[in-house]
């Protein structure tokens, strides 16, 4: 597999802390990806940090990671053979992407391939309590409502086939946009596949509350209901 095949979309706010070191293993990892950081106006050196690096800043026009990332697939335009979305904060370990293409190149039928957090296999090395039972119950809501089964479906790192989000308009604005993604990929008629990843402690400040938990279980019950 050629890397260079793969772009890259972080979606970032005031992420000075963690931006560099993640821009900087991805990098080492594959070879000259295509790095597209979308920053939600950040009020710190998030922007320079990514700039120095290579990366191709876009400053959002709008508000939330769904936005982010909605912006950064149009920057995109089908350009590369893989899109690949990971958070800005360093949490996940850059490592287990190569993996995770190679599942995409011998498995023509799986759509999208996520990192796993929650498998067992990395269950003493992970920094995953935080947020376990909230992602368990929307886990089961997602199955219930949408049929996505999923072990960890909330997942920052996905890498995904360019053609399944060439066109696609995401209607979510801020953290439901992993809800809406795995219910696009699975009514797309594709499978998709958890490999178990180590999760780091993040750098820098929590984003994630209860409230986006509400609006991810708003999202779930939408896309049931837009079937």
């Amino acid at each position: 597999m050629d890397y260079s095949s793969v772009a890259v979309v972080v979606a970032a706010y005031n992420e000075e802390e963690g931006i560099a070191p993640t821009i900087s293993e991805l990098k080492e990892v594959l070879n000259k990806p295509r790095l597209v950081v979308v920053d939600g106006k950040s009020k710190d050196r998030t922007v320079k940090l990514a700039k120095d690096l290579g990366a191709d800043v876009i400053i959002q026009n709008g508000k939330g990671k769904g936005n982010a990332i909605s912006q950064g697939l149009a920057y995109l335009n089908g350009s590369t053979t893989y899109v690949m979305f990971t958070d800005a904060d360093f949490t996940y370990p850059a490592k287990h992407i190569k993996e995770m293409i190679n599942v995409l190149d011998y498995n023509p039928d799986v759509g999208m391939v996520l990192g796993d957090r929650f498998s067992k296999n990395y269950e003493t090395e992970s920094d995953r309590n935080q947020f376990f039972i909230g992602n368990r119950i929307l886990g089961f809501a997602q199955r219930v409502f949408n049929g996505v089964k999923l072990n960890d479906p909330y997942t920052g790192l996905r890498i995904i086939r360019s053609e399944l989000v060439n066109r696609w308009k995401p209607k979510s604005q801020g953290f439901d946009i992993e809800a809406e993604l795995n219910h696009h990929v699975k009514r797309s008629g594709y499978n998709i596949m958890e490999l178990p990843i180590k999760y780091r402690k993040r750098l820098g400040k929590k984003k994630l509350g209860f409230r986006h938990g509400l609006n991810i279980l708003r999202r779930i019950v939408i896309e049931r209901l837009s079937r």
